[in-house]
Protein backbone atom coordinates (compact mmCIF):
# COMPACT_ATOMS: atom_id res chain seq x y z
CA UNK A 1 0.00 0.00 0.00
CA UNK A 2 2.91 2.39 0.74
CA UNK A 3 4.15 1.81 -2.32
CA UNK A 4 0.86 2.47 -4.15
CA UNK A 5 0.81 5.61 -2.24
CA UNK A 6 3.89 6.53 -2.73
CA UNK A 7 3.40 7.74 -6.42
CA UNK A 8 1.21 10.76 -4.76
CA UNK A 9 4.84 11.99 -4.22
CA UNK A 10 5.45 12.82 -7.77
CA UNK A 11 4.43 16.12 -9.19
CA UNK A 12 3.54 14.78 -12.31
CA UNK A 13 1.06 12.46 -11.04
CA UNK A 14 -0.35 15.34 -9.20
CA UNK A 15 -0.84 17.41 -12.34
CA UNK A 16 -2.30 14.31 -14.12
CA UNK A 17 -4.62 13.66 -11.18
CA UNK A 18 -6.21 17.17 -11.51
CA UNK A 19 -5.99 17.01 -15.24
CA UNK A 20 -8.67 14.10 -14.93
CA UNK A 21 -10.78 15.94 -12.68
CA UNK A 22 -11.13 19.23 -14.60
CA UNK A 23 -11.54 17.50 -17.59
CA UNK A 24 -14.10 15.12 -16.33
CA UNK A 25 -16.27 18.40 -15.43
CA UNK A 26 -15.63 20.72 -18.58
CA UNK A 27 -16.62 17.12 -20.22
CA UNK A 28 -19.51 16.99 -18.39
CA UNK A 29 -21.14 20.06 -18.79
CA UNK A 30 -19.96 20.33 -22.39
CA UNK A 31 -21.10 16.68 -23.36
CA UNK A 32 -24.22 16.76 -21.70
CA UNK A 33 -24.76 19.39 -23.98
CA UNK A 34 -23.52 17.66 -27.41
CA UNK A 35 -25.35 14.02 -26.13
CA UNK A 36 -28.83 15.87 -25.67
CA UNK A 37 -28.37 17.54 -28.95
CA UNK A 38 -27.83 14.31 -30.48
CA UNK A 39 -24.55 15.88 -32.29
CA UNK A 40 -22.26 13.24 -31.18
CA UNK A 41 -20.68 13.17 -34.85
CA UNK A 42 -20.28 16.98 -34.90
CA UNK A 43 -17.63 16.51 -31.98
CA UNK A 44 -15.89 14.09 -33.65
CA UNK A 45 -15.93 16.33 -36.49
CA UNK A 46 -14.28 18.81 -34.00
CA UNK A 47 -11.52 16.60 -32.66
CA UNK A 48 -10.48 15.36 -36.15
CA UNK A 49 -10.63 18.50 -38.16
CA UNK A 50 -8.51 20.04 -35.00
CA UNK A 51 -5.56 17.45 -36.65
CA UNK A 52 -5.30 20.20 -39.57
CA UNK A 53 -4.39 23.21 -37.42
CA UNK A 54 -1.56 20.92 -34.99
CA UNK A 55 -0.12 20.11 -38.32
CA UNK A 56 -0.22 23.73 -39.65
CA UNK A 57 1.15 24.89 -36.29
CA UNK A 58 3.82 22.62 -36.35
CA UNK A 59 4.85 23.81 -40.19
CA UNK A 60 4.54 27.69 -39.09
CA UNK A 61 6.74 27.16 -35.67
CA UNK A 62 3.58 27.66 -33.13
CA UNK A 63 1.69 26.05 -30.15
CA UNK A 64 0.27 23.07 -31.75
CA UNK A 65 -2.75 23.81 -29.14
CA UNK A 66 -2.88 26.99 -30.27
CA UNK A 67 -3.53 25.77 -34.06
CA UNK A 68 -5.99 23.04 -32.61
CA UNK A 69 -8.05 25.67 -30.62
CA UNK A 70 -8.32 27.55 -34.27
CA UNK A 71 -9.17 25.28 -36.65
CA UNK A 72 -11.78 23.48 -34.09
CA UNK A 73 -13.37 26.76 -33.32
CA UNK A 74 -13.51 26.97 -37.43
CA UNK A 75 -14.69 23.45 -37.99
CA UNK A 76 -17.34 24.15 -35.02
CA UNK A 77 -18.79 27.50 -36.67
CA UNK A 78 -18.79 26.19 -40.01
CA UNK A 79 -20.49 23.05 -39.56
CA UNK A 80 -23.16 25.24 -37.80
CA UNK A 81 -23.46 27.67 -40.46
CA UNK A 82 -23.38 24.85 -43.03
CA UNK A 83 -26.47 23.30 -41.29
CA UNK A 84 -28.21 26.53 -41.26
CA UNK A 85 -27.51 28.66 -44.34
CA UNK A 86 -25.78 26.21 -46.91
CA UNK A 87 -27.61 23.58 -48.89
CA UNK A 88 -25.42 20.23 -47.43
CA UNK A 89 -26.52 18.00 -45.36
CA UNK A 90 -25.20 18.44 -41.36
CA UNK A 91 -23.53 14.75 -41.48
CA UNK A 92 -21.86 15.62 -44.75
CA UNK A 93 -20.79 18.96 -43.83
CA UNK A 94 -19.11 17.12 -41.03
CA UNK A 95 -17.64 14.09 -43.01
CA UNK A 96 -15.98 16.80 -45.83
CA UNK A 97 -14.83 19.20 -42.38
CA UNK A 98 -13.42 15.63 -41.20
CA UNK A 99 -11.22 14.52 -43.43
CA UNK A 100 -10.15 17.64 -45.11
CA UNK A 101 -8.89 18.61 -41.03
CA UNK A 102 -7.19 15.12 -41.28
CA UNK A 103 -5.59 15.33 -44.40
CA UNK A 104 -4.41 18.93 -43.77
CA UNK A 105 -2.70 17.94 -40.83
CA UNK A 106 -0.51 15.33 -42.36
CA UNK A 107 0.95 17.13 -45.22
CA UNK A 108 1.52 19.69 -43.25
CA UNK A 109 3.40 17.51 -40.68
CA UNK A 110 5.11 15.84 -43.71
CA UNK A 111 5.81 19.20 -44.94
CA UNK A 112 7.55 20.35 -41.90
CA UNK A 113 11.37 21.11 -42.62
CA UNK A 114 14.09 19.65 -39.43
CA UNK A 115 12.22 16.54 -38.13
CA UNK A 116 9.01 14.57 -38.02
CA UNK A 117 6.83 15.62 -34.96
CA UNK A 118 6.01 13.01 -32.46
CA UNK A 119 1.66 12.77 -33.05
CA UNK A 120 1.39 10.42 -30.39
CA UNK A 121 0.44 12.46 -27.79
CA UNK A 122 -1.81 14.70 -29.62
CA UNK A 123 -3.78 11.51 -30.59
CA UNK A 124 -3.38 9.02 -27.96
CA UNK A 125 -3.31 11.75 -25.06
CA UNK A 126 -0.27 12.97 -22.58
CA UNK A 127 -1.57 13.33 -19.42
CA UNK A 128 1.40 12.86 -17.60
CA UNK A 129 3.63 15.49 -19.46
CA UNK A 130 0.50 18.25 -17.98
CA UNK A 131 2.34 21.43 -16.35
CA UNK A 132 0.85 24.18 -13.50
CA UNK A 133 -0.43 26.32 -16.59
CA UNK A 134 -1.99 24.00 -18.49
CA UNK A 135 -4.00 23.10 -15.63
CA UNK A 136 -4.59 26.74 -14.69
CA UNK A 137 -6.21 27.32 -18.28
CA UNK A 138 -8.36 24.12 -17.51
CA UNK A 139 -9.67 25.67 -13.92
CA UNK A 140 -10.67 29.16 -15.85
CA UNK A 141 -12.48 26.94 -18.53
CA UNK A 142 -14.38 25.63 -16.20
CA UNK A 143 -14.89 28.54 -14.21
CA UNK A 144 -16.47 30.03 -17.30
CA UNK A 145 -18.35 27.49 -18.54
CA UNK A 146 -20.23 26.70 -14.89
CA UNK A 147 -20.75 30.75 -15.27
CA UNK A 148 -22.24 30.11 -18.72
CA UNK A 149 -24.45 27.70 -17.71
CA UNK A 150 -25.54 29.22 -15.10
CA UNK A 151 -26.42 32.55 -16.29
CA UNK A 152 -27.75 31.67 -19.73
CA UNK A 153 -29.17 27.69 -18.50
CA UNK A 154 -32.87 28.13 -19.84
CA UNK A 155 -31.56 29.90 -23.24
CA UNK A 156 -29.21 27.02 -24.19
CA UNK A 157 -32.09 24.31 -22.93
CA UNK A 158 -34.47 25.79 -25.20
CA UNK A 159 -32.05 26.30 -28.09
CA UNK A 160 -30.77 23.05 -27.34
CA UNK A 161 -34.17 20.28 -27.63
CA UNK A 162 -36.77 23.01 -29.00
CA UNK A 163 -35.73 25.95 -30.75
CA UNK A 164 -38.49 27.12 -32.14
CA UNK A 165 -40.04 27.60 -28.83
CA UNK A 166 -37.17 29.64 -28.32
CA UNK A 167 -37.39 31.88 -30.80
CA UNK A 168 -41.42 32.46 -29.80
CA UNK A 169 -39.92 33.94 -26.29
CA UNK A 170 -37.57 35.88 -28.18
CA UNK A 171 -34.67 33.98 -28.10
CA UNK A 172 -31.56 34.43 -30.24
CA UNK A 173 -31.25 31.04 -31.54
CA UNK A 174 -28.06 31.09 -33.82
CA UNK A 175 -26.53 32.89 -31.54
CA UNK A 176 -26.57 30.75 -28.81
CA UNK A 177 -25.85 27.70 -30.88
CA UNK A 178 -22.72 29.35 -32.52
CA UNK A 179 -21.77 30.71 -28.67
CA UNK A 180 -22.32 26.55 -27.94
CA UNK A 181 -20.30 25.74 -30.99
CA UNK A 182 -17.08 27.96 -29.86
CA UNK A 183 -17.21 26.50 -26.30
CA UNK A 184 -17.70 23.17 -27.64
CA UNK A 185 -14.19 23.31 -29.89
CA UNK A 186 -12.38 24.92 -27.07
CA UNK A 187 -13.32 22.07 -24.77
CA UNK A 188 -12.84 19.51 -27.02
CA UNK A 189 -9.28 20.64 -27.97
CA UNK A 190 -8.22 21.06 -24.30
CA UNK A 191 -9.23 17.94 -23.55
CA UNK A 192 -7.07 16.43 -26.28
CA UNK A 193 -4.09 16.68 -23.83
CA UNK A 194 -6.07 14.41 -20.98
CA UNK A 195 -6.95 11.50 -23.79
CA UNK A 196 -5.75 12.28 -27.23
CA UNK A 197 -7.58 12.58 -30.42
CA UNK A 198 -8.73 9.11 -31.07
CA UNK A 199 -10.37 8.67 -27.84
CA UNK A 200 -11.36 12.29 -26.81
CA UNK A 201 -15.38 11.60 -28.46
CA UNK A 202 -15.67 9.17 -25.34
CA UNK A 203 -15.25 11.63 -22.85
CA UNK A 204 -17.69 13.46 -23.92
CA UNK A 205 -20.38 11.21 -24.09
CA UNK A 206 -20.02 8.09 -22.00
CA UNK A 207 -19.93 9.63 -18.73
CA UNK A 208 -23.83 11.42 -19.62
CA UNK A 209 -24.89 8.20 -21.09
CA UNK A 210 -24.06 6.57 -17.80
CA UNK A 211 -25.86 9.63 -16.17
CA UNK A 212 -28.91 9.21 -18.29
CA UNK A 213 -29.43 5.54 -16.77
CA UNK A 214 -30.55 7.48 -13.58
CA UNK A 215 -32.06 10.61 -14.83
CA UNK A 216 -33.22 12.62 -17.97
CA UNK A 217 -33.27 15.81 -16.44
CA UNK A 218 -30.62 18.48 -18.31
CA UNK A 219 -29.57 19.97 -15.24
CA UNK A 220 -29.13 16.73 -13.30
CA UNK A 221 -27.36 14.93 -15.97
CA UNK A 222 -23.94 17.17 -15.92
CA UNK A 223 -23.25 16.56 -12.63
CA UNK A 224 -24.04 13.18 -12.39
CA UNK A 225 -21.99 12.80 -15.52
CA UNK A 226 -18.97 14.79 -13.88
CA UNK A 227 -18.81 12.38 -11.11
CA UNK A 228 -18.88 9.15 -13.18
CA UNK A 229 -16.16 10.73 -15.69
CA UNK A 230 -14.23 11.77 -12.54
CA UNK A 231 -14.62 8.08 -11.03
CA UNK A 232 -13.77 6.29 -14.52
CA UNK A 233 -10.81 8.90 -14.83
CA UNK A 234 -9.02 8.08 -11.62
CA UNK A 235 -9.41 4.37 -11.82
CA UNK A 236 -7.91 4.39 -15.37
CA UNK A 237 -5.14 6.43 -13.75
CA UNK A 238 -4.32 4.37 -11.19
CA UNK A 239 -5.00 1.21 -13.52
CA UNK A 240 -2.65 2.50 -16.02
CA UNK A 241 0.40 3.28 -13.27
CA UNK A 242 -0.24 -0.72 -11.65
CA UNK A 243 -0.41 -2.15 -15.06
CA UNK A 244 1.75 0.21 -16.96
CA UNK A 245 -0.72 0.47 -19.90
CA UNK A 246 -1.31 3.49 -21.62
CA UNK A 247 -3.27 6.28 -19.21
CA UNK A 248 -5.85 7.53 -21.70
CA UNK A 249 -6.79 3.98 -23.35
CA UNK A 250 -7.43 2.46 -19.66
CA UNK A 251 -9.26 5.91 -18.87
CA UNK A 252 -11.98 4.98 -21.62
CA UNK A 253 -11.53 1.24 -20.94
CA UNK A 254 -13.05 2.25 -17.03
CA UNK A 255 -15.23 4.45 -18.56
CA UNK A 256 -16.91 2.13 -20.63
CA UNK A 257 -16.69 -0.76 -18.30
CA UNK A 258 -18.41 1.53 -15.60
CA UNK A 259 -21.33 2.08 -17.87
CA UNK A 260 -21.76 -1.57 -18.89
CA UNK A 261 -21.72 -2.27 -15.10
CA UNK A 262 -24.02 0.07 -14.21
CA UNK A 263 -26.15 -0.37 -17.27
CA UNK A 264 -26.40 -4.33 -16.86
CA UNK A 265 -27.28 -3.12 -12.37
CA UNK A 266 -30.44 -1.33 -13.92
CA UNK A 267 -31.41 -3.74 -16.24
CA UNK A 268 -31.52 -6.22 -13.59
CA UNK A 269 -33.30 -3.93 -11.24
CA UNK A 270 -35.57 -3.38 -13.65
CA UNK A 271 -36.69 -7.08 -14.25
CA UNK A 272 -37.07 -7.54 -10.52
CA UNK A 273 -39.67 -5.27 -10.37
CA UNK A 274 -41.47 -6.00 -13.40
CA UNK A 275 -41.18 -9.60 -11.32
CA UNK A 276 -42.62 -8.08 -8.24
CA UNK A 277 -45.03 -6.21 -9.45
CA UNK A 278 -46.78 -9.30 -11.90
CA UNK A 279 -46.78 -11.44 -8.06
Amino acid sequence: MSEFLSIFEYQFFRNALAAAVLTSVLAAMIGTYIVSRKIVFIGGGITHASFGGIGLAFYLGLNPFFGAAVFGVMTALGIEWISKKGKVREDSAIAILWSLGMALGIIFVFMTPGYTPNLMSFLFGSILSVRAPDLIILLVFCLLLIIVFAVFFRPILYTAFDPEFARTKGISVDAYRYLMSVLMAVAIVLSIRTVGIILVLSMFTVPQLTAMLFTRNFARIMPLAALWGISGSVIGLMAAYLLDIPTAAAIIFFLTIQFLIIKLIVIIRDQLRRERFRQ
